[in-house]
This record gives structure tokens, C-alpha cells and sequence, in this order.
């Protein structure tokens, strides 16, 4: 190899470790003997093999995960047998020049630039063709809640009443392995004043709301004014060689094959800087194929506390102040797909999350998930020497593209079994699911055209263990983590919430990239705080929503939208029976009516 080429990889290697320093370890002192270790040449050796010996004409560019349109689209053409069936859709986001070998990533369906016109060319190659810039889509996302907030998988926006923005775009470059996205994101929220936890609940009432909040970093309210942030967004810096990636990236992930929901990795909460090993593609072998991602992250807290801060019950005050270390986060995804078995994924998932100070500096502290599965192969009763949070997951998802349909799965588990036998015996403990399936039904009279129905389920309240064998509700942590389950005040997993639970059913027409149907949705708030605390039947807070939706594209435009009516029983859990109704105990309550509106507006270059 030609001794310039060498030094090029040298110094993509040297690139990626400097700003690995700085976007990482810019603000804390981490140990010298771990940072040592990273500078060893013979590391730099192994990287440069990993380099230089597997074939590295792959793009990394990414389709961010929650990209209206685009992303579903991939993955309805995949049941219709239009894109590689062995690509899972449960690690993303999802890079379709590797994973589908698109040369236009912004044009998932062949025949749509011949329909609509559109011109895709914001590309251009430099340096004999090792090299290429392409301008990324700029993006327009905006909603409008008209009573409280109603939020989940929107990234960096928060939940607010009134008017919120966001606002993304800009550039892709590779030479190369080395590749850089970066994609910034610019939110604004009006986030107006609205109708929370009600003070005239009782003191004990308040008291077991502060049993949730004191464990987990979920404010109310973002604070009093309108809020701003600048962020790195869908941002990253890679190496790429064949079907793998290594790099650090802000990115936003989902983990798991839910559509709504996921148990361990959504994109409810905003993309946090993370180390990324992650393939790009599958990798086939003779077993069959595989994907994964391994990750080391750091989460930051909200900086919001909760409301009404100063209420005491029997004297004692109800709040506890949470602590302000960052937490270290280490997660790992594996999906497989059995060469005997088409259209067969089997996964799994694993994460930890502990507060930096607290950690060692022996490898299964910066790489916990290769630990042992059960509390008794590791510290007997505890889950390690400090504190630190894990969660699981299995899942299933099953394409059968000759019937244009999916079914898919996840179970997944909030906390340690002491070992085998106690798992086989109450596998009930702390469990969760997501399973849903999905179809497409041809309009024979149509060409292209098909009605799309699809059903999802999700359980997060806690089981019937759990009077026997206490346990918080899911995502929370009692063990020492105050911020739970949460990156910048917001969920990493199902966007729904601890002890919440969500049915949801869609029916729809679709043609490529174009979308019209309804949505209807039933989502039962903290199932777990209704029935450990109000304990009143009448009071479970239960929103109801109907919700009209649509896609369309015009030549280089995308434009999405959703109109939904929010009617939420006993709001807050507060039932209140209607002025002048006779004292029956199922009287009717007064209930509240929410509007949401969303609309995005993408154009590609």
C-alpha cells in the first residue's frame, strides 16, 4: 500500500481520538490509565488493520431515526419485497447505501423520481472520486398542544403546551472511511403555563407522587419561560470499513422492533453523545446474518426540578434534591437472522447506567454489559459493588414479505433475576412488553396502491408480583440512580412512562412515499401510581385519541402532518363527578379535551 495512503489512515485515526477527547472528556478528569491504554500504538495498530484490510467504499450517512416519512417508507418496502430482507429495521437508525445499496438515500423507491419529477443532486465529489459532500434535507418540524403537553418520539423537543419548533439541516462529507455527519438541531418551545399535578390532591396523595418523582429526572414543566436549545442534533464522525462503523455521534437510536414504542431505546428523549460500534450493513455468514451496536454514552440531567418543591406530609418534606454527576452509560444490541428462517430476526438487549464517580477502572466497569446476566453470578443480592442500573430485553420480529406483512415482539425486564430458577419461576417480575403486527393489502384496481392496518401493543404497568416482591415501577431507579431511565429530562425508552400502558391501531392508503389514515390510540398514564396510591377505579387517568394522518411528497418536497383530539378521563387522576349528576358511584367525570397539531415540512437536495 502506497506510503501516503498509510498516513491518511494515521491521521483519520489521530482525527477521531482528538476529537473523541474533546467531545467526551472536554469536562471531566477520567482515569489516566484507561486514557493511557487508548493511546497504546497497539491500538492504534489494531484500528489500522481493522482500516486498511476490509474494503471500505460503505457510506455511513444515516436516516435519523423519526425522519418523517423516509423511515417508514424503507421499511414498508421492505415487506413489499423491495429492499434486502435481511435487514432487521431493529438497529437504527439505519444507513441504506450500505444496508440497501441506495445511491440516493432521500429517494427510497425507484419510480418516484421518474413520477414526481424531483431532482436529488445536492452532491459532489472531490479527490478522484474518493470523496463526496452532500447537503442533508432540511427540516421543518412543528406542533401545537392547545391544553397540556402530549409528547413522545420527537427528540429534542420537550413536552409543552402552545406553540414548539425545530428546525435541522446540514452536511454530509466522506473520504474514504472517515466520514462526518453533521446535523444540528434548533428547538423553540412556547411552552406556556397549563394545568399539572393538582395541589388540591392530599398531602398523602403528593406523598406517593413524590415516591416517583424523587427516583426519576420527568419535570413537569421546563421552566417558566419559553425554551431554547442548540444542539448537536443527528450529528456523528466515523470510521467505516466494510459492514462496520466505529465512531463517537449525538445521534438518536432505537433499539428493538416496535414502531411506537420500543423498551430500551426510543427516540423520545434527544440524542446524547455517545462511543458507537455499530454495523452498517448486515453481516452474512454461514450461520446467517447479523447486526449490532455496542455503545458508551453520557446522560446529563433535566436541571428542572418537580413541582411544588416546599409541600411536607407528617412534617418531613416530600422532595429530595438529585445529584448533579453525569451518568455513564453502556448498551448493547444484537440481532440475528438464521439463514434457515427468511424474514426471521431474533435479538436481544442490554443496557447500564451508573453515575461516573461512582465507577471503577477495571474493564467490566467501562464495559458492565459483558457481566454476568444474574444478581448471583455477580455480588450475590446486589446488582454490583455500586450503584448502577440495568435493563434487558429479547425480541422477535418476523417478516413474511410474499404476505406483505410483519409480526414483532419484545419482552423485555426492568431488573436482575437472582439467578436461572428464579427467572423460570416468576418471570413475571418487572417485565414489559411490545408486540405488534403489520400488513399491507393490495388495491387490485390500483397499481401501487394498498391499504395499510396496523396494531400495537405495549405493557409497562408492574404485574401481580409485585405486592409479594416490591419493586418500583419501570424506569425508575430506588437504588441510588435519582435520574432513572431519562437523558436530559426525558424517557431513552417508551415514551409513554413508567407503569404506563398503550394500545394503538392505524388503517391507512398508501402509494410510495404518500400516506392518508386514522390513528386511534388508548393510553393509560401510571397504571402503577393509580393503583398504588389514588386507589380509586373512577380516577385512572386515560387519555382517548383519534388522530389524522398524512404524508406527501411533491418533486423535492416532503410534507407530513397530524391532527389529533386528546379526550383525557380524570386528567391527573382527579375524578370529578359533573355539576347536578345524582350521587351514583359511577356518576360521569369531568373530562378534558387536548388538540394537538403537527406539521413537517422536509426539502432534499
Amino acid at each position: 500500500m502506497a506510503r501516503n495512503t498509510l498516513h491518511s489512515h494515521f491521521g483519520y485515526i489521530h482525527l477521531l481520538k482528538y476529537l473523541y477527547s474533546y467531545f467526551w472528556f472536554k469536562k471531566v478528569n477520567i482515569n489516566a490509565n484507561f486514557v493511557d491504554s487508548l493511546k497504546d500504538q497497539k491500538f492504534n495498530f489494531i484500528i489500522l488493520l481493522f482500516a486498511l484490510l476490509v474494503p471500505t467504499k460503505i457510506s455511513a450517512q444515516t436516516i435519523p431515526v423519526g425522519t418523517p416519512i423516509l423511515e417508514e417508507a424503507y421499511r414498508r418496502a421492505q415487506l413489499l419485497g423491495n429492499a434486502d430482507s435481511t435487514v432487521s429495521f431493529t438497529v437504527r437508525p439505519i444507513s441504506p447505501s450500505a444496508s440497501f445499496k441506495k445511491k440516493q438515500i432521500y429517494s427510497p423507491f425507484e419510480n418516484e423520481q421518474e413520477e414526481q419529477g424531483n431532482h436529488l443532486d445536492g452532491s459532489f465529489h472531490f479527490g478522484w472520486n474518493k470523496g463526496v459532500v452532500q447537503i442533508l434535507p432540511f427540516s421543518w418540524q412543528q406542533q401545537f398542544n392547545t391544553h397540556h403537553p402530549y409528547s413522545l418520539n420527537d427528540g429534542d423537543m420537550i413536552p409543552a403546551r402552545g406553540y414548539q419548533t425545530m428546525i435541522s439541516g446540514g452536511v454530509y462529507a466522506q473520504y474514504g472511511p472517515l466520514s462526518i455527519q453533521l446535523r444540528p438541531e434548533y428547538v423553540y418551545a412556547q411552552n406556556r403555563d397549563y394545568q399539572g399535578f393538582y395541589k388540591e390532591q392530599s398531602d398523602q396523595v403528593w406523598a406517593g407522587y413524590y415516591d416517583i418523582l424523587n427516583y426519576i429526572d420527568l419535570p413537569e414543566k421546563f421552566g417558566n419561560n419559553s425554551y431554547k436549545k442548540l444542539s448537536w442534533g443527528q450529528s456523528s464522525i466515523r470510521i467505516t470499513a466494510g459492514p462496520v462503523s466505529i465512531g463517537l455521534s449525538n445521534e438518536n437510536l432505537w433499539w428493538g422492533p416496535g414502531i411506537r414504542n420500543s423498551f430500551i431505546m426510543s427516540n423520545t428523549a434527544p440524542g446524547f453523545k455517545h462511543i458507537t460500534l455499530n454495523t452498517v450493513k448486515p453481516i452474512k455468514t454461514f450461520l446467517g446474518s447479523f447486526e449490532g451496536q455496542i455503545i458508551c454514552g453520557r446522560l446529563e440531567d433535566s436541571r428542572f426540578a418537580p413541582p411544588d418543591t416546599n409541600r411536607t406530609y407528617n412534617g418531613s418534606k416530600l422532595y429530595y434534591s438529585k445529584r448533579s454527576d453525569w451518568r455513564y452509560i453502556n448498551g448493547i444490541v444484537i440481532s440475528y437472522q438464521p439463514k434457515w428462517i427468511p424474514g426471521l430476526f431474533l435479538g436481544a438487549t442490554r443496557t447500564f447506567i451508573a453515575y461516573y464517580k461512582d465507577m471503577g477502572h477495571r474493564f467490566v466497569d467501562f464495559l458492565p454489559i459483558v457481566s454476568p446476566i444474574t444478581k448471583k453470578a455477580n455480588y450475590g443480592e446486589k446488582e454490583s459493588s455500586y450503584a448502577n442500573d440495568q435493563r434487558a430485553s429479547v425480541f422477535i420480529r418476523w417478516l413474511w414479505q410474499k404476505e406483505k406483512a410483519e409480526l414483532y415482539w419484545e419482552l423485555g425486564r426492568d431488573d436482575h433475576a437472582f439467578n436461572l430458577r428464579d427467572y423460570l419461576v416468576d418471570p413475571d417480575h418487572t417485565r414489559a412488553y411490545v408486540i405488534g403486527f403489520r400488513k399491507l393489502i393490495p388495491l387490485n384496481a390500483h397499481k401501487d396502491q394498498y391499504i395499510q392496518f396496523n396494531i400495537e401493543l405495549t405493557q409497562l404497568a408492574l404485574t401481580t408480583t409485585n405486592p409479594e416482591r416490591p419493586q418500583g415501577s419501570i424506569y425508575l431507579h430506588y437504588a441510588g440512580i435519582s435520574q432513572g431511565y431519562t437523558h436530559e429530562g426525558q424517557l431513552l425508552g417508551a415514551g409513554i412512562g413508567p407503569g404506563s400502558n398503550m394500545q394503538m391501531v392505524g388503517i391507512s392508503w398508501v402509494k410510495s412515499l404518500k400516506t392518508i389514515g386514522i390513528q386511534i390510540e388508548r393510553y393509560v398514564h401510571n397504571n402503577d401510581f393509580q393503583t398504588s396510591t389514588i386507589q380509586d377505579m373512577r380516577s385512572n387517568w386515560v387519555d382517548f385519541s383519534t388522530a389524522a394522518i398524512g404524508e406527501w411528497d411533491y418533486k423535492n418536497f416532503l410534507v407530513s402532518f397530524r391532527l389529533e383530539i386528546i379526550r383525557s378521563y380524570n386528567y391527573q387522576y382527579l375524578y370529578r363527578p359533573m355539576p347536578g349528576a345524582l350521587p351514583f358511584y359511577w356518576d360521569p367525570g369531568r373530562d378534558i379535551y387536548n388538540y394537538q397539531a403537527k406539521l413537517g415540512m422536509s426539502y432534499r437536495f
